[in-house]
């Protein structure tokens, strides 16, 4: 799968989300970018392997977590051009602070 074809995914598992699609659904859709096969070295060395699965992991999820920033970038840039007594900045803080008071 493609880095443009991932970024897509986390784009429209969020469009699902905000649209009412059930949870099932998204969690399927994000699990299409996990790698169901990996390329593992033929070798008795745990680390070198966990190493080389590492690493396959690593770039789908990058480009699943780019997407998922790029998409809340251009929600919030939108959000901000329409808001502007109430930045995203200010959003983001009100939510920070609503979490840290959830753990006491």
């Amino acid at each position: 799968m493609t880095e443009q074809e991932i970024q897509l995914k986390a784009i429209a598992a969020l469009t699902a989300l905000r649209g009412g699609v059930g949870a099932d659904y998204v969690s399927e859709l994000l699990g299409e970018v996990v790698p169901t096969q990996f390329l593992v070295p033929d070798t008795q060395d745990p680390a070198e392997i966990s190493e080389a699965v590492l690493a396959q992991l690593s770039e789908p999820l990058s480009n699943l977590f780019n997407g998922l920033v790029l998409a809340f970038q251009t929600v919030a840039d939108a959000y901000d051009s329409t808001e502007p007594d109430s930045p995203t900045e200010a959003v983001l803080q009100a939510l920070a602070l609503q979490i840290a008071r959830e753990e006491e």
